[in-house]
């Protein structure tokens, strides 16, 4: 191996180590409601419903086909779709669907497959293969083009060739993004987006809000435990709770924090995990009102961010100091974020100008009042929370917090005049790399930029991140991008969340992962 590729090796031990996670089965005994649902003998008689918030056109990842938004997780969350490599648990990229790689140069990677892998379509699983697929991903898919920067794919047999329009240090870690999922391209995405990948599960019916699995039988690793799985998008949490109380679903994630006391006894068993996940708000720099720096300042200092991870995540997480959790090497207290300071937001609106004229608690400036959009969704239960939280603790500084939670956030985010704070919640490093959050969402060519937001010196440490190789470089240039944004006050992240599996006592090999991809695997199983 040449001197880059060492270099790259050590890029992947160093960056990406953010602290093991042992992983454990859901339950071990058996329930009445796990009867109801399956535990015979023969695998394929046996059948799990899966209850989540996280599918469907709300949530941007409705079907399976990897090349369209983020429905790439979707596909590799349900066991359809494969990555070349996929992270360990403690976010080290490993082989999946390649063997291994090296760098030939610093804009050569030859990687190498497995040669006992056959698509759900009955195709031989080889190198052209995965080259017609990367081609279709960075022709159709927003992101991957300026991640991946590929220019050129040679295939041969089980050795791919990819070269790179410029030095792409993260190269690897990207191939394990769901986006980069191989399908079979011959076999082409159906009407109803479905695929066909190279996982456990395949995929026979597919909707916005249902996805029914069968059993790969053909799979490499053995056949899947279960023959049937069904993922149901049950988008409010009460209604996901009751499901999973009356065995209508044997197991759900996204069991809001608030109904957990439901779960904690022996007919179910509750996983959580440390995540990378962070409820965060983008601030609309073409907003009118949110381009004045005071304001922006104000809001940063307005929102009590141990209040909402206390009372509403109920501990379930962990303040944010910025994009990054504390369990990667350039996040947590590597940075420092406004702390909650009322006093100070009111000084600052004070001499900007924002005052209550009238007395009704809200103030104004040339006529205008200091009125704030809130844009979100509830398909995350705690992202409703968050807004109510903001809400009651801006509206004591002077601001009419306006809430608007819709499933049509999609549509919206995209019109400047529609919104002036968007807040959401994302895994900012699922690729164990700082590059990736800021390539999505802060950088002028970021697809999910939805604010507007530009730094000079943001532009130009990302242009440093790009051509670093060396991990600690990497790192320290992760960190002070982060707090290029904390600086000018250009997004407010809140707080940092546990991931959570809730099911029943019978249901095993079902497991939350720190970056919150690989749900169904052919591990999992239901038992009487």
């Amino acid at each position: 191996m040449g001197k880059t590729a060492r270099r790259w090796g050590a890029l992947v031990a160093a960056v990406c180590l953010v602290g093991a996670l042992g992983l454990a089965g859901c339950g071990q005994t058996g329930s009445q409601a796990g009867q109801s649902a399956g535990g015979a003998s023969d695998p394929q008689d046996k059948k799990v419903v899966y209850g989540t918030t996280s599918y469907g056109v709300a949530m941007d990842d409705a079907g399976l086909n990897p090349h369209s938004a983020y429905s790439g997780w979707s596909c590799v969350r349900y066991g359809v779709g494969e990555t070349l490599f996929r992270f360990s648990d403690d976010m080290r990229p490993e082989p999946w669907l390649a063997t291994g790689y090296e760098f030939l140069d610093d804009t050569r990677c030859r990687i190498t497959l497995r040669t006992d892998v056959k698509f759900s379509s009955g195709r031989a699983f080889d190198a052209q293969a995965v080259k017609e697929c990367l081609e279709a991903l960075v022709a159709n898919h927003d992101r991957a083009p300026g991640e991946l920067n590929i220019q050129s794919i040679e295939a041969e047999g089980n050795q791919l060739t990819i070269t790179t329009s410029k030095p792409t240090p993260a190269l690897v870690n990207y191939l394990c993004d769901p986006y980069a999922a191989i399908i079979d391209m011959q076999a082409g995405v159906s009407a109803d987006q479905n695929v066909s990948g190279t996982g456990p599960y395949v995929a026979t019916e597919v909707s916005d809000t249902q996805i029914t699995l069968k059993a790969n039988a053909a799979y490499r690793d053995g056949a899947p435990k279960v023959g049937t799985v069904v993922v149901r998008s049950i988008t409010d949490f009460d209604t996901l709770a009751n499901a999973l109380q009356s065995g209508e679903v044997n197991a759900a994630s996204g069991i809001q924090f608030a109904n957990y006391p439901l779960f904690r006894n022996d007919g179910y068993r509750i996983e959580q995990r440390q995540s990378n996940r962070v409820f965060f708000a983008q601030l609309n720099h073409a907003s009118p009102i949110m381009a004045d720096p005071a304001v922006r300042a104000a809001v940063a200092r307005g929102i009590d961010r141990q209040g909402f991870v206390d009372a509403l995540l109920q501990g379930n997480g962990a303040v944010a100091d910025g994009p990054f959790s504390q369990n990667l090497p350039f996040g947590g207290k590597a940075v420092t974020a406004p702390a909650y300071d009322p006093d100070e937001a009111m000084r600052l609106l004070e001499e900007a100008g924002w005052v209550d004229e009238d007395g009704d608690g809200v103030r104004e400036k040339d006529g205008q009042r200091l009125t704030l959009r809130w844009l979100t969704y509830p398909g995350r239960a705690e992202l409703p929370l968050l807004a109510e939280s903001a809400q009651a603790t801006l509206r004591k500084i002077g601001f009419d917090v306006q809430v608007n939670s819709t499933a049509s956030h999609i549509e919206l985010r995209k019109k400047p005049d529609a919104w002036d704070v968007y807040a959401s919640t994302l895994v900012t490093a699922p690729t164990g790399d700082p590059a990736y959050f800021f390539r999505a969402f802060a950088l002028d060519k970021a697809s999910k930029n939805f604010g507007g937001y530009h730094s000079d010196a943001l532009e130009a440490q990302a242009a440093q991140l790009q051509a670093a190789f060396d991990p600690a470089e990497r790192a320290a240039l992760g960190t002070r991008m982060a707090q290029t944004l904390l600086d000018d006050n250009g997004y407010v992240f809140a707080a940092h969340s546990s991931l959570g599996m809730v099911c029943q006592a019978g249901v095993t090999g079902l497991v939350p992962h720190p970056c919150d991809y690989y749900e169904l695997s052919a591990d999992l199983d239901i038992s009487k």
